[in-house]
Protein backbone atom coordinates (compact mmCIF):
# COMPACT_ATOMS: atom_id res chain seq x y z
CA UNK A 1 0.00 0.00 0.00
CA UNK A 2 1.64 3.15 -0.93
CA UNK A 3 0.96 6.74 0.58
CA UNK A 4 -1.07 7.70 -2.30
CA UNK A 5 -3.43 4.34 -1.48
CA UNK A 6 -3.26 5.31 2.17
CA UNK A 7 -3.99 9.09 1.42
CA UNK A 8 -6.85 8.52 -0.36
CA UNK A 9 -8.48 5.52 1.70
CA UNK A 10 -8.57 7.79 4.62
CA UNK A 11 -12.19 9.33 5.02
CA UNK A 12 -12.42 12.20 7.71
CA UNK A 13 -16.49 11.91 8.06
CA UNK A 14 -16.08 14.60 10.91
CA UNK A 15 -13.12 16.53 10.76
CA UNK A 16 -11.04 15.65 13.65
CA UNK A 17 -9.62 18.48 15.41
CA UNK A 18 -5.59 19.07 15.65
CA UNK A 19 -4.80 17.02 18.20
CA UNK A 20 -7.21 13.90 16.72
CA UNK A 21 -5.54 14.60 13.47
CA UNK A 22 -2.23 13.96 14.78
CA UNK A 23 -3.12 10.75 16.67
CA UNK A 24 -5.22 9.45 13.85
CA UNK A 25 -2.07 10.58 11.38
CA UNK A 26 0.75 8.27 13.62
CA UNK A 27 -1.74 5.45 13.90
CA UNK A 28 -2.60 5.22 10.62
CA UNK A 29 1.16 5.87 9.45
CA UNK A 30 1.61 2.75 12.21
CA UNK A 31 -0.90 0.57 10.62
CA UNK A 32 0.10 1.26 7.15
CA UNK A 33 3.78 0.11 8.07
CA UNK A 34 2.27 -3.57 9.40
CA UNK A 35 -0.01 -3.71 6.47
CA UNK A 36 3.42 -3.81 4.37
CA UNK A 37 5.62 -5.78 6.93
CA UNK A 38 3.17 -8.34 6.83
CA UNK A 39 2.36 -7.78 2.58
CA UNK A 40 -1.42 -7.45 3.35
CA UNK A 41 -3.60 -4.95 1.32
CA UNK A 42 -6.01 -2.74 3.25
CA UNK A 43 -7.70 1.19 3.32
CA UNK A 44 -7.78 3.13 6.35
CA UNK A 45 -10.45 4.74 7.17
CA UNK A 46 -10.09 7.61 9.57
CA UNK A 47 -13.40 8.81 11.59
CA UNK A 48 -13.98 10.99 14.90
CA UNK A 49 -16.45 10.12 17.43
CA UNK A 50 -17.42 12.00 21.02
CA UNK A 51 -13.55 12.62 20.73
CA UNK A 52 -12.36 9.45 20.39
CA UNK A 53 -10.17 8.09 17.26
CA UNK A 54 -11.74 5.51 15.26
CA UNK A 55 -9.18 3.43 12.74
CA UNK A 56 -11.14 0.94 10.56
CA UNK A 57 -9.32 -1.09 7.95
CA UNK A 58 -10.98 -3.15 5.36
CA UNK A 59 -9.89 -4.89 2.57
CA UNK A 60 -11.84 -6.32 -0.55
CA UNK A 61 -11.41 -10.14 0.01
CA UNK A 62 -10.01 -12.29 3.36
CA UNK A 63 -6.54 -10.85 3.68
CA UNK A 64 -7.21 -9.75 6.95
CA UNK A 65 -9.10 -12.71 8.25
CA UNK A 66 -5.63 -13.41 10.70
CA UNK A 67 -5.56 -9.79 11.98
CA UNK A 68 -9.28 -9.59 12.49
CA UNK A 69 -9.24 -11.86 15.61
CA UNK A 70 -10.80 -10.68 18.81
CA UNK A 71 -7.35 -11.22 20.53
CA UNK A 72 -4.89 -9.74 17.54
CA UNK A 73 -7.27 -6.73 17.34
CA UNK A 74 -6.95 -6.00 20.75
CA UNK A 75 -3.23 -7.10 20.89
CA UNK A 76 -2.69 -4.50 17.40
CA UNK A 77 -4.99 -1.63 19.42
CA UNK A 78 -2.80 -1.23 22.05
CA UNK A 79 0.29 -1.76 19.84
CA UNK A 80 -1.21 1.39 17.72
CA UNK A 81 -2.29 3.45 21.14
CA UNK A 82 1.99 2.79 22.23
CA UNK A 83 3.16 3.95 18.90
CA UNK A 84 0.61 7.35 19.36
CA UNK A 85 1.77 7.77 22.76
CA UNK A 86 5.70 7.13 22.01
CA UNK A 87 5.11 10.09 19.13
CA UNK A 88 2.91 12.08 21.13
CA UNK A 89 3.39 11.54 24.50
CA UNK A 90 -0.02 11.28 25.29
CA UNK A 91 -2.19 8.69 26.45
CA UNK A 92 -3.96 7.36 22.98
CA UNK A 93 -8.01 6.04 23.33
CA UNK A 94 -7.75 5.01 20.08
CA UNK A 95 -10.66 2.20 18.53
CA UNK A 96 -8.88 0.08 16.08
CA UNK A 97 -11.18 -2.07 13.95
CA UNK A 98 -9.38 -4.88 11.55
CA UNK A 99 -11.79 -6.38 9.25
CA UNK A 100 -15.39 -5.43 10.64
CA UNK A 101 -14.70 -6.90 13.79
CA UNK A 102 -15.60 -4.47 16.14
CA UNK A 103 -19.01 -4.95 14.28
CA UNK A 104 -19.06 -8.77 15.02
CA UNK A 105 -17.78 -8.14 18.56
CA UNK A 106 -20.92 -5.92 19.20
CA UNK A 107 -23.04 -8.28 17.35
CA UNK A 108 -21.71 -10.84 20.09
CA UNK A 109 -21.99 -8.83 22.84
CA UNK A 110 -25.81 -7.78 22.43
CA UNK A 111 -26.31 -11.27 22.07
CA UNK A 112 -24.90 -11.59 25.65
CA UNK A 113 -27.02 -9.22 27.24
CA UNK A 114 -29.87 -10.86 25.49
CA UNK A 115 -29.72 -13.92 27.17
CA UNK A 116 -28.61 -12.32 30.43
CA UNK A 117 -31.52 -9.94 30.32
CA UNK A 118 -33.93 -13.22 29.53
CA UNK A 119 -32.25 -15.30 32.76
CA UNK A 120 -33.23 -12.26 35.00
CA UNK A 121 -37.23 -12.31 33.66
CA UNK A 122 -37.10 -16.00 34.29
CA UNK A 123 -36.37 -15.31 37.78
CA UNK A 124 -32.43 -15.24 38.34
CA UNK A 125 -31.32 -11.83 40.66
CA UNK A 126 -28.62 -11.24 38.51
CA UNK A 127 -26.00 -12.49 35.20
CA UNK A 128 -22.51 -12.20 35.37
CA UNK A 129 -21.26 -11.52 31.49
CA UNK A 130 -17.14 -12.82 31.19
CA UNK A 131 -14.37 -10.84 31.65
CA UNK A 132 -13.98 -8.12 28.86
CA UNK A 133 -12.07 -4.64 27.92
CA UNK A 134 -13.25 -1.75 29.59
CA UNK A 135 -14.32 -0.73 26.03
CA UNK A 136 -16.25 -3.73 25.79
CA UNK A 137 -17.63 -3.42 28.94
CA UNK A 138 -18.82 0.17 28.24
CA UNK A 139 -20.58 -1.59 25.10
CA UNK A 140 -22.44 -3.53 27.27
CA UNK A 141 -23.47 -1.19 29.95
CA UNK A 142 -24.95 0.90 27.06
CA UNK A 143 -27.17 -2.00 25.64
CA UNK A 144 -28.18 -2.80 29.53
CA UNK A 145 -29.51 0.73 30.05
CA UNK A 146 -31.19 0.37 26.57
CA UNK A 147 -33.25 -2.49 28.19
CA UNK A 148 -34.15 -0.83 30.95
CA UNK A 149 -32.14 -2.87 33.64
CA UNK A 150 -28.88 -1.91 35.49
CA UNK A 151 -25.36 -3.51 35.33
CA UNK A 152 -21.87 -3.02 37.17
CA UNK A 153 -18.57 -3.86 36.78
CA UNK A 154 -17.24 -6.39 39.17
CA UNK A 155 -13.46 -7.71 39.56
CA UNK A 156 -10.13 -6.80 38.92
CA UNK A 157 -7.81 -6.92 36.30
CA UNK A 158 -8.46 -9.48 33.66
CA UNK A 159 -11.36 -11.02 35.71
CA UNK A 160 -13.50 -7.75 35.44
CA UNK A 161 -16.61 -7.93 34.23
CA UNK A 162 -20.11 -6.71 33.92
CA UNK A 163 -22.94 -8.11 36.09
CA UNK A 164 -27.35 -7.51 35.00
CA UNK A 165 -29.32 -7.13 37.30
CA UNK A 166 -33.10 -5.76 37.38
Amino acid sequence: MTEQDTAAAVDTTEAPDEDARDEADIAADYIEELLDICDLDGDIEIEERAGRVYLSVTDDGEALRVLSKPDTVTALQELTRIAVQAETGEFSRLILDVGGSRDARADELQRLVDTAVERIEGGSSSAALPPMSSYERKLVHDLVAEKGFHSESEGEGRDRHTVVTR
